[in-house]
C-alpha cells in the first residue's frame, strides 16, 4: 500500500479575512486531491487550511509546539503534541512531502528555512520574499504561486517527483 502525499500548509497564528479565505481554499483542495494536510494545529492560516481540509472531507496532521493535545484547533484530525515550542516547525515540514506557505511571520519563514534545508518544495503564495544568491526566482526551491489551484498543482507536483526521485542530491547523474 502507498500512503497519500502530506502537505503541509504553514502560515502565521492570525490571518486577516483574505488570507484566511486563501489559506481554506488551498486546504480544500488538498483534501479533494486525496492527500492530507500537515500543519502547525493552531490558529489563523492553519486553522482556516484545516477547516477547508475537513469540510472536504480530508485528514489533517496538527503539529503542536505544546504538550496538550487540546491546543489543536477543532479542525484537527491527528493531533502530535510535542512539548518542544517553536522546535517544532522541523517535525511540522519534515512530516510533509512539499510546503505551501501563505503569508505568515516569523515561524513560517523557519518553516520555509527547514523544509529547503529538508529538500521539500516549497510553493508561496502571499509570503515571504526568499531569494538565494544568484536565485531570481524567489531562491532554490521555492516557488511562487498567486492562486490556490496554482499553489496546489505546484505543491503536489513537486511532492510527487519527490516520492519518485528522491532528494536531488540521492538521484543519479
Amino acid at each position: 500500500m502507498s500512503r497519500a502525499l502530506q502537505i503541509c500548509v504553514s502560515g502565521g497564528a492570525s490571518a486577516d479575512d483574505e488570507i484566511a479565505a486563501l489559506a481554506e481554499e488551498v486546504g480544500s483542495g488538498i483534501a479533494r486531491a486525496g492527500a492530507v494536510l500537515v500543519c502547525g494545529g493552531r490558529g489563523g492560516v492553519m486553522e482556516a487550511a484545516a477547516r477547508g481540509a475537513r469540510e472536504a472531507g480530508g485528514d489533517v496532521i496538527g503539529v503542536l509546539p505544546s504538550a496538550d493535545p487540546a491546543d489543536a484547533n477543532p479542525y484537527v484530525s491527528h493531533v502530535v503534541a510535542t512539548g518542544i515550542g517553536h522546535a517544532r516547525n522541523v517535525a511540522v515540514v519534515a512530516s510533509a512531502d512539499a510546503v505551501i506557505a501563505i503569508g505568515g511571520e516569523w515561524g513560517t519563514l523557519s518553516e520555509i528555512a527547514f523544509a529547503r534545508r529538508l529538500q521539500r518544495p516549497v510553493v508561496a503564495v502571499e509570503s515571504w520574499a526568499v531569494s538565494g544568491r544568484g536565485h531570481m526566482d524567489g531562491g532554490p526551491g521555492i516557488q511562487h504561486a498567486t492562486t490556490a489551484e496554482e499553489a496546489i498543482a505546484t505543491a503536489l507536483a513537486g511532492a510527487a517527483e519527490l516520492r519518485e526521485t528522491g532528494p536531488p542530491e540521492q538521484r543519479a547523474p
